[in-house]
């Protein structure tokens, strides 16, 4: 069925701010971590769940709602997550105690994993194969830019208005979405068949994934071994009980029959758990070993989301035209040689020097991210757009989880629980390099997966 161009228009735009608007959210939250605790006066213990139950609630919803915006309506589910996500930034802002705000936190993260879900299966369903990668790297490069601002323009919000600034900032854009949504949106495409919602299904992916992350996030304590092993069982308890169902909530068939559609999504959660926590641990040099302030430290950081911006559009028309998996192999090969470059970085290491290799991570990453988003959707049919997007972002999600968890765990067996004081600066460098050195061992075993994939024949 062919689709108007007003249409095509209309779901790019909203793609687009809804591409915004939640990782700005991500990034810049962390700049608002002291004011928040400083404000509702918690321990640090407490703060981590500013982010970790936002982080949560998105990787357990993302894949069952993105199933079922395949049943009901990709714009129904769509508009009624930018309505949460909207809703809840305006009471996380209002909040009177941390309990509150966590609260609304995780509903911001259900809201953002509806969009997720739904935004880039809308922008597949209505663009042909030979526009899709452009309209993706579209989407990729407005991803990044709501990063790359995210620690600038939130710190300036939390200095002039406080955090909870940040939140109130997010609300008339989310009005503006779902405005956009309800008037333009005439036609999305929507499931007309019998299949029904796979309701036990997403309660146990939902409790597996919830207890292996709690674990990961408190290795290397046994109790979190614990809780890793029982969110592994229940994730085998989950598999068996899909594969017996007609109408699973995930596909797993397509896993095991669809060779791109499986490669390319290891690849995705591969790519994410090594260069996810490359932020984090060049925020702390910078600041610890470099001696910047967070503002001058934000800037020089931001040189690799804004190299992402400006990539992604470009790799995705490349990726229109030539097999989106070699695309994506050799992103993922310049990734992994950037990391490795970052294994040699010293004390006295130049900032030229840190500053050019955030560049070439920025163009390795670019030349993944959108040509392998679109080798996925080339790889399913139509009825899968929702499911593919939600694997996609529950692959990206686990990913950072797992990214911050190996750095946790290299701090935790080089430099145990200590606090980071001049002293133990080469022992600081030392677990830093040897995090980086694993990563671009992590990445280097991405190649394979990504390699292996093929040449990818597009759907429609």
């Amino acid at each position: 069925m062919s689709v108007d161009q007003s249409t095509k228009n209309a779901v790019l735009l909203v793609a687009v701010m809804a591409s915004f608007l939640t990782p700005f959210m991500a990034s810049s939250i962390n700049v608002a971590l002291p004011a928040i605790q400083q404000d509702f006066h918690v321990d640090a213990m407490m703060l981590t769940w500013v982010p970790t139950a936002y982080l949560l609630s998105c990787c357990i919803f993302l894949i069952p709602l993105g199933k079922l915006a395949d049943l009901i309506g990709r714009k129904l589910v769509f508009v009624a997550g930018i309505s949460i996500f909207t809703i809840s930034s305006l009471l996380c802002a209002a909040s009177v105690d941390i309990w509150m705000f966590l609260v609304f936190r995780v509903f911001q993260g259900l809201g953002t994993s509806m969009v997720f879900g739904t935004a880039m299966a809308m922008l597949a369903t209505v663009y042909p194969p030979g526009e899709r990668g452009k309209v993706i790297g579209i989407s990729v490069a407005v991803v990044y830019i709501g990063l790359s601002s995210g620690p600038f323009l939130g710190g300036l919000l939390t200095e002039y208005f406080s955090w909870r600034g940040i939140f109130g900032a997010t609300i008339p854009l989310g009005l503006v979405t779902i405005f956009v949504s309800f008037r333009k949106l005439n036609w999305v495409w929507r499931y007309t068949g019998s299949e029904k919602f796979d309701i036990f299904g997403s309660i146990l992916y939902g409790l597996s994934t919830l207890t292996f992350m709690a674990g990961l996030s408190i290795l290397p304590a046994m109790k979190g071994a614990a809780l890793l092993i029982c969110g592994c069982l229940l994730f085998y308890c989950f598999v068996r009980y899909e594969l017996r169902l007609q109408f699973p909530v995930i596909n797993l068939d397509l896993f095991r029959t669809n060779r791109s559609f499986a490669l390319s999504s290891i690849a995705a959660l591969i790519n994410y758990s090594a260069t996810f926590a490359v932020t984090f641990l060049l925020s702390l040099y910078l600041q610890y070993i470099k001696g910047l302030g967070p503002r001058e430290a934000g800037l020089i950081l931001m040189a690799q989301p804004i190299t992402m911006a400006l990539v992604s559009p470009i790799s995705g028309r490349i990726s229109d035209r030539v097999d989106p998996g070699k695309v994506a192999s050799l992103g993922m090969f310049v990734t992994a040689t950037g990391l490795f470059m970052l294994t040699f970085i010293e004390q006295d290491t130049g900032m030229t020097k840190i500053f050019l290799n955030l560049i070439l991570l920025g163009v390795g990453f670019a030349m993944f991210s959108s040509p392998n988003m679109n080798a996925i959707m080339n790889s399913v049919e139509k009825t899968d757009y929702g499911f593919a997007s939600g694997v996609v972002g529950s692959m990206r999600m686990l990913g950072q989880t797992l990214s911050m968890g190996l750095a946790q765990l290299v701090f935790a067996i080089y430099m145990g629980a200590v606090h980071i004081t001049p002293e133990i600066y080469p022992v600081f460098m030392y677990s830093t390099k040897m995090a980086f050195g694993l990563f671009s061992a992590i990445c280097v075993t991405g190649i394979v997966p990504s390699m292996a994939r093929g040449a990818i024949v597009a759907k429609t």
